[in-house]
């Protein structure tokens, strides 16, 4: 049984067609990424999944059939704006939403022992919440999804405003959920945290699913999507290369699909002042298959 199932999900606000057709599943025990340009659709599909919107069209399974208030308890909500009452104290506002979703304050009292100690917030428990940094709003909102034990979390960026030290101990903890049997659905801008710890993705563009399946397969299915190259000159506008990019003193290149890289080469090697030290057809990373298949429009089948 899928943890959650979505299947042709639609839904317009007035004349605006927020999501067009969406399907994905979930399974147990896995870290699921959903991926999209900015209006895409993600937020969206997401809030009919948790039954805050309702679709105009579609249905939607969360453990096992329709989403009622006990399964709702099951689950933990990190959306992207922050939702902390910021005048009270951080350990009160704590108990209180965890009291709300079915603990009792002793219960909730000892395990938040527990998640302060872990995001080294205990010194800070008795501030208001307005009273703490970025980082630590952040680190809280966290706990607050967590602190229930739910079986389905969901996180809207879930590493916005940490550095890389409470980027590491979050990406831990979810690996650490991930092995204990809970369903994670994570969305991100940040591909490289899809490659750490994702399992399986779908790509939301312009309200349709257009990339789902195993990351593993799907970076094979878009190799030779890219190349790194190092040397002097101009490297830009490239025919067949949407995208360029610098970094650690090499060239980054995103092919369009179908783009044949030796014509790429050709064509660099008859430019002026341009020489060529490296040039290398790389595994595309998932930020170049995101910038093939958002720019491009490329759809590709279900993978599983």
């Amino acid at each position: 049984m899928h943890t959650v199932e979505v299947t042709n999900i639609r839904k317009s606000f007035g004349p605006n067609l927020a999501v067009a057709e969406v399907s994905f599943a979930v399974e147990k025990g896995e870290i699921f990424g959903m991926l999209g340009p900015n209006g895409a659709g993600k937020t969206t599909s997401i809030r009919i999944m948790l039954d805050i919107f309702k679709p105009d069209r579609g249905h939607i399974s969360v453990f096992g059939g329709d989403l009622n208030e006990q399964k709702k308890n099951n689950i933990g909500y990190l959306p992207e704006e922050r939702g902390l009452y910021k005048d009270i104290k951080l350990e009160q506002v704590l108990i209180y939403l965890a009291t709300l979703k079915g603990l009792d304050e002793t219960t909730a009292r000892r395990r938040l022992d527990k998640w302060l100690d872990r995001f080294d917030l205990t010194a800070h428990r008795r501030k208001k919440v307005q009273e703490l940094s970025k980082g630590m709003q952040q680190k809280a909102q966290i706990i607050a999804t967590l602190l229930h034990d739910p079986d389905l979390i969901v996180m809207d960026e879930p590493f916005a405003g940490l550095d890389p030290v409470n980027a590491r101990l979050v990406k831990d903890i979810l690996e650490d959920l991930r092995r204990a049997g809970k369903s994670i659905i994570m969305s991100t801008h940040r591909m490289y945290q899809v490659e750490a710890l994702c399992n399986r993705i779908v790509l939301i563009n312009e309200g349709h699913s257009v990339l789902y399946g195993q990351v593993d397969e799907i970076k094979h299915n878009f190799a030779g999507n890219a190349v790194v190259l190092e040397g002097k000159g101009d490297f830009s506008q490239l025919p067949g290369v949407i995208d360029d990019r610098r970094q650690n003193g090499e060239v980054h290149l995103t092919l369009a699909p179908g783009a044949d890289p030796q014509a790429i080469f050709h064509t660099l090697a008859q430019r002026e002042n341009t020489s060529i030290d490296r040039f290398q057809i790389a595994e595309p990373s998932f930020e170049d298959i995101f910038i093939a298949v958002v720019q491009e429009g490329k759809e590709e089948p279900s993978y599983g």
